[in-house]
């Protein structure tokens, strides 16, 4: 098969939850440990990092990435959902997984697959994790897909854990309530592995606490280490210092083991995410005259730190491209939004995406006003002749509207 149509072949298998929702979600690991066993166990052959979080954990995963990349090590980063490109989610250095790789996988393996009927996630991540081992890479940053406990990048034994930001997002699979979800996020905790903990919450502290100490595990508070204060990165938005302090704290741990990290690979690493790792849709800049930005988050506490930072934007007036996905808890995130802006209210092309009409008849009950549009670029390309030299133009809601745009 060639590389495409390889990969549709993949999407075409039990369906993908961020492509059509609850139907793809597995809640058990018993397929990845067979794919595992058949694979002669890959995730033993390297050593990792394991990252799990509501918010932040793409964001950090990239940073601790880059910052060991700058240190010398072959760096494999294993992320989730892909923007454009399906080999975005398995990278060494910065370089994507080969398209002859991806096609030679499948097919060395497609009669296993198919026999044990492996969902897209679970096969990707055994791919991810035999590719990282063929190339002997030094260390690998595996991010959560969804929740932890049960996710399928649960079976390694990392050095260190981190768990990011934790919000309401997923409830249907991981619970109601922020203790909840922090459980669930918690699963990735193992026996005596030191984990880090970005930031400290009343309802989830104690949560992270109960398990780490079960478990013999180390846990820091990043917020409670002190780090050098003029630390930066080259992903915009003021919602990234929360995300340096878990990254610091990670890459610290790793030093007391013994890896080579300097203060010097730490700050190049951290001002270069983008350049070592080619990371989008973080705060990303596209244009100026008029302005445009691309942010990914779509759940009530991204969005919070997201409208944050754009109150410091100046502009005319604010144009917002918004498409979102058809189980998003619109009565949560809406009143969120700001009011004196026009909108251009569009459907993500696939099948999870929520009917623009439905969009739009819901943001007018929260004094939201636009038009809707056929797609994302035809909202997108709306938007562009609409607006003037002097406005901003705010694309989001979702992954998929921004790859489209991307």
């Amino acid at each position: 098969m060639t590389y495409q149509k390889t990969v549709d072949w993949m999407f075409q298998q039990l369906p993908m939850y961020q492509r059509v929702g609850s139907s793809a979600f597995k809640k058990d690991l018993s397929n990845t440990l067979k794919l595992a066993a058949h694979l002669n166990n890959p995730e033993n052959d390297f050593k990792s990092i394991h990252v799990a979080g509501t918010n932040g954990k793409g964001s950090s995963s990239h940073m601790i990435a880059s910052v060991l990349q700058e240190a010398g090590y072959k760096v494999g980063l294993y992320t989730s959902p892909h923007l454009k490109d399906y080999r975005e989610r398995i990278r060494i250095n910065g370089n994507y997984i080969s398209e002859k790789a991806v096609v030679d996988f499948i097919e060395n393996n497609r009669p296993f697959l198919e026999a044990e009927s492996l969902s897209f996630f679970e096969m990707s991540v055994g791919m991810a994790f035999w590719y990282f081992a063929e190339e002997k890479v030094d260390i690998a940053v595996i991010e959560v897909g969804m929740g932890g406990r049960l996710d399928s990048t649960n079976i390694i034994t990392p050095e260190v854990s981190l768990i990011t930001n934790i919000g309401k997002d997923h409830t249907q699979f991981l619970g109601n309530t922020l203790d909840e979800i922090a459980g669930e996020k918690a699963g990735i905790i193992k026996e005596n592995i030191p984990v880090v903990i970005s930031e400290k919450h009343p309802e989830t502290e104690p949560v992270f606490r109960k398990i780490a100490k079960e478990r013999n595990s180390e846990i820091v508070f990043a917020e409670e280490r002190k780090i050098p204060v003029d630390l930066s990165t080259d992903l915009l938005g003021s919602y990234q210092q929360k995300n340096i302090n878990g990254v610091v704290a990670v890459i610290n741990q790793l030093i007391f083991q013994d890896w080579l990290i300097s203060e010097d690979n730490l700050r190049e690493g951290l001002n270069n995410v983008r350049r070592n790792t080619n990371l989008r849709g973080r705060w990303d800049v596209l244009q100026y005259s008029p302005k445009v930005i691309c942010d990914t988050a779509h759940n009530s506490d991204g969005l919070k730190y997201v409208f944050e930072q754009l109150k410091n934007e100046k502009y005319e007036q604010l144009h917002f491209v918004l498409g979102v996905v058809s189980d998003k808890d619109l009565d949560e995130i809406l009143p969120m939004f700001p009011e004196k802006a026009i909108y251009y209210f569009c459907k993500p092309d696939v099948p999870r995406g929520l009917e623009a009409e439905k969009l739009m008849q819901k943001s007018t009950e929260f004094g939201l006003k636009g038009k809707v549009f056929e797609s994302v670029s035809i909202a997108y390309d709306f938007a562009l002749k609409n607006a003037r030299a002097e406005d901003l133009i705010f694309c989001g809601g979702s992954n998929f509207t921004i790859a489209e745009i991307i």
